[in-house]
């Protein structure tokens, strides 16, 4: 049996709403979830998670999520500067609700590679650090 199809739906046009960012309270000192979340803390959230996982290491995750960080191991300081923008943003901006990513400085420390930024979302803008091994 062949499924018949509705004429009068296909005429109706889709409309392209933003999904909600409540999600789980993650209290990371204590390792457990304590309740909801919605707007700039769910995504902050959401921005240190994308920083704890890497990019095409999980199946569970899609190619768009994660960083790939670990790729600038061994690479020169200015290697280092240049790519971490690119980076950082490509690891971020697959997120709807995050409009920008700005203000991208990386400083080599040793074998530490210390990335500062400027998330800009749709619910405001707050600063993040990431830090790695290099």
């Amino acid at each position: 049996m062949i499924p018949e199809t509705d004429e009068n739906l296909l005429d109706e046009s889709l409309e392209d709403r933003p999904q909600p960012s409540l999600t789980w309270h993650i209290d990371f000192d204590k390792g457990r979830i304590i309740g909801k979340t919605d707007g700039l803390v769910a995504i902050q959230q959401a921005v240190f998670k994308v920083f704890q996982t890497y990019r095409f290491w999980y199946d569970i995750y899609s190619f768009d999520y994660g960083h790939e960080l670990t790729l600038l191991l061994g690479s020169s300081p200015e290697f280092v500067q240049s790519e971490a923008t690119r980076m950082v943003q490509e690891a971020l901006l697959p997120d709807d609700r995050i409009e920008a990513v700005d203000n991208v400085e990386a400083v080599i420390n040793g074998d530490q590679i210390i990335i500062r930024f400027t998330v800009v979302t749709v619910y405001g803008s707050f600063e993040q650090e990431v830090s790695r091994i290099v």
